[in-house]
């Protein structure tokens, strides 16, 4: 828009991240709207055009619905660090934007309205960087998210990360899903030669040490024999040249504490479970959000309209990104293996939902693509997948375990319907009484 932005980035380096890496159509289709699409080109990435679930040696096909969209359009997936470097460089082409390697130690204020940052740069030095809005963005460890929010981070898990080469995916151009036990596990390509394969390991389970090969031993006999038959030797392999990595999930809902001057972006606001690869989507569609509503502000040194501006921001960010949240994190829990047998029926029955076709698949799909992140779509699903699950269990005869079982079901689904109901409905029903 022609703002002027002075960019303070840590490291100017290319990231090396074993997350971030897959980036659905819905926030595709955010990169379109900012003219940020070619970020995607000359990296090596790779369209991914829907998911493939296995589940006791069983494979279900589920795509995105992009019928009514053009070629062009679908997830992609690629090296984090490559997507990184290439909006660096888009964003330090434009000539009213400064792009420094510095480190922001501290946000300060001039009467309660944030003016700008404290930083110092890679020789030393310190420095003070002044502006009207400052947008926090500095990711999942952010050390500034305590002015401006009030953080409750969750971690529900750790990914074991690994790149298989010399192998190719049971089902090309797609995202793998393995539910596994303890928990589902990850595969989708991230360049020509390399497959991501991230093993998730939940919270409550103690992560294997990398040092003493007690990891590696983990992966050979607990997660290799569970893995399909096209993936296990290129795991095996790797797990045995010992390339492997951890990384943290975490979660974390948006709790912002309205600060004239200042404004949290990404994971710094707000993080879900990467298990559906949401969290890209939900910071570009902050970021589109963003960038309407502050565009007829010719001005922003008054902070008091600026600041109006940004709490309504608070609140139209709301049905996209607390559906993709509630999504993810409730997909986290179904998919995961559990002893109690409600919760096997119900991991069964979303697998076989998924399966049903039409617009079973496609309004599921609709969802966790971020294509159409509808909150009344949301609870739609939940309820029909568990009326489906109930309905398998009561035929062709009821017993009073399988009555028992059908009822947590029901009471499982509610939970989460009502859960996306305040989260994102709401939303809905506030945007109309503010305007009117």
């Amino acid at each position: 828009d022609g703002r002027r932005v002075h960019v303070i980035e840590r490291d100017l380096m290319e990231p090396n991240r074993i997350v971030g890496e897959l980036l659905q159509p819905g926030g595709y289709l955010k990169l379109v709207e900012l003219g940020l699409d070619d970020c995607v080109e000359e990296i090596d990435a790779h369209p991914v055009v829907g998911y493939a679930l296995f589940k006791d040696g069983k494979i279900t096909k589920t795509p995105y619905p992009l019928g009514n969209f053009q070629a062009n359009v679908a997830g992609r997936s690629f090296h984090n660090g490559r997507f990184i470097q290439r909006m660096r460089e888009k964003a330090a082409s434009l000539p009213n934007v400064r792009m420094e390697e510095g480190t922001v130690t501290s946000l300060f204020e001039e009467n309660g309205i944030v003016k700008g940052v404290h930083y110092k740069t890679k020789d030393g030095q310190e420095h003070k960087s002044y502006a009207p809005l400052t947008i926090v963005c500095d990711g999942g460890f952010s050390n500034l998210r305590r002015s401006l929010c009030n953080p409750k981070v969750d971690i529900p898990s750790c990914f074991v990360g690994m790149a298989l080469e010399n192998c190719q995916l049971p089902v090309p151009n797609h995202g793998h899903v393995v539910l596994t036990d303890p928990s589902p596990i990850l595969f989708y390509p991230i360049s020509s030669s390399e497959v991501r394969c991230l093993v998730d390991v939940p919270a409550g389970q103690k992560l294997p040490s990398i040092a003493n090969g007690e990891m590696a031993k983990y992966l050979k006999t607990k997660v290799a024999p569970q893995i399909p038959d096209e993936l296990r030797d290129a795991f095996i392999s790797k797990v045995e040249k010992g390339s492997i990595r951890t990384a943290t999930n975490r979660s974390m809902p948006a709790a912002p504490k309205t600060t004239p001057g200042a404004l949290l972006l990404g994971d710094a606001f707000n993080m879900r479970h990467p298990l559906t690869g949401g969290g890209m989507t939900v910071a570009l569609s902050d970021v589109v959000v963003l960038r309407n509503l502050i565009k007829p502000l010719q001005d922003f040194h008054d902070a008091a309209s600026l600041n109006q501006y940004l709490e309504s921001f608070y609140t139209l960010r709301k049905p996209v990104a607390s559906t993709i949240n509630t999504l993810a994190n409730s997909a986290y829990q179904v998919f995961s293996a559990s002893s109690d047998e409600a919760r096997e029926v119900m991991r069964q029955a979303s697998v076989d939902y998924l399966g049903l076709g039409g617009i079973y698949t496609s309004g599921a799909m609709a969802l966790l693509s971020g294509l159409n992140p509808s909150p009344s779509s949301l609870i739609f699903h939940f309820l029909a997948m568990a009326i489906f699950g109930v309905g398998r269990l009561l035929l062709p005869f009821p017993s009073p375990k399988r009555l028992w079982i059908g009822a947590k079901l029901i009471w499982v689904s509610i939970f989460l319907s009502q859960n996306s109901h305040q989260m994102g409905t709401f939303a809905f029903y506030k945007i109309l009484i503010d305007k009117n």
